[in-house]
């Protein structure tokens, strides 16, 4: 594998591997929380964010997502209930990030007991992770 550096909206990766890629664009904690708080937990505001319960600073909060809308991850937009608040949603190339965080819960779940996942949710992904997928996929692309 031939290793370069590839700038991508003041994202610097420090090689063409694409596992190093991506996580060079959202591979630190704080990014994936935010996308899972996107796609689970439907948080949209930054107050929504905060409340998190691993304690996210609001140093980190501002700078994740303007990192994560500055690669098209997720875009704001001005909420139209009160002009002030700005409104936080994932875009395709967000949503396209679904599978992963599937596919890390299920890992999880299998190696450590005790997490905040839901036995149901769990037997509907073991029963057909596809269809969960395609469906959590159907509820954001109607929010495009």
């Amino acid at each position: 594998m031939q290793f370069a550096s590839i700038v991508m909206k003041n994202i610097m990766s420090r090689s063409d591997c694409p596992i190093s890629f991506a996580l060079d664009l959202f591979g630190d904690k704080w990014s994936l929380l935010i996308i899972r708080d996107l796609v689970f937990e439907e948080r949209e505001f930054y107050k929504d964010f905060l409340s998190s319960p691993e304690g996210i600073a609001t140093n980190i909060l501002s700078d994740r997502l303007k990192k994560l809308e500055n690669i098209g991850i997720i875009k704001s937009e001005i909420y139209e209930k009160l002009k002030t608040k700005k409104r936080y949603s994932l875009t395709k190339k967000g949503i396209d990030l679904i599978p992963i965080l599937v596919e890390i819960i299920v890992w999880s779940s299998t190696y450590q007991k005790g997490l905040a996942v839901s036995s149901e949710f769990l037997n509907k992904l073991k029963a057909n992770r596809e269809k969960v997928i395609n469906n959590l996929k159907a509820n954001l692309n109607q929010k495009l």
